[in-house]
């Protein structure tokens, strides 16, 4: 069994329901949830909008390939009603991430693991670091945390209800 992290957002609609909707489907398709973050509030990145995004992270074991495991993200967020627009960022009602996959590094042109961007997006760290912040980086090889530490972004995360 692998280890892997996904981290979770939605900013349209019900986002709490949203996000527990995707729990529910990550268990049955993708494999056991051993650990959830809490849910954070934050601000978009990399685009504007007046909803903010609740975030959370998840920790689940899994028999599936990598490939396997973003082909059913893919499918959960069509499932719930995602749409995948032109834009890359923009507002959404599900997205499901790759963030770490064991301490595999897969640079292919639709999987890049671990995801090319967590170490500078404080919603990303956050809750990962909740959860699982001794994990190493396997590209920059150094624990989550310490990324947490060093991040530049600003933007606001706070614990939600």
């Amino acid at each position: 069994m692998k280890i892997v992290f996904l981290g979770i957002g939605s900013n349209l609609g019900d986002r709490q329901n949203n996000l527990v909707q995707a729990c529910v489907k990550i268990e049955e398709l993708v494999g056991h949830v051993l650990a959830y973050s809490s849910t954070y509030e934050t601000e978009p990145w990399g685009f504007q909008s007046r909803d903010k995004f609740l975030n959370t992270v998840v920790k689940i074991e899994t028999d599936l390939t990598p490939s396997e495991v973003l082909e059913q993200t893919l499918k959960i967020e069509s499932f719930l009603g995602r749409i995948r627009g032109e834009e890359r960022y923009s507002s959404r009602l599900i997205d499901i991430d790759i963030l770490l996959f064991d301490d595999m590094i897969i640079d292919e042109e639709n999987l890049k693991i671990p995801h090319a961007l967590m170490q500078n997006r404080r919603f990303v760290l956050v809750p990962l670091c909740e959860i699982a912040a001794e994990v190493i980086h396997p590209v920059l090889g150094k624990r989550l945390d310490e990324l947490l530490e060093i991040c530049k972004d600003n933007g606001l995360v706070k614990k939600y209800k």
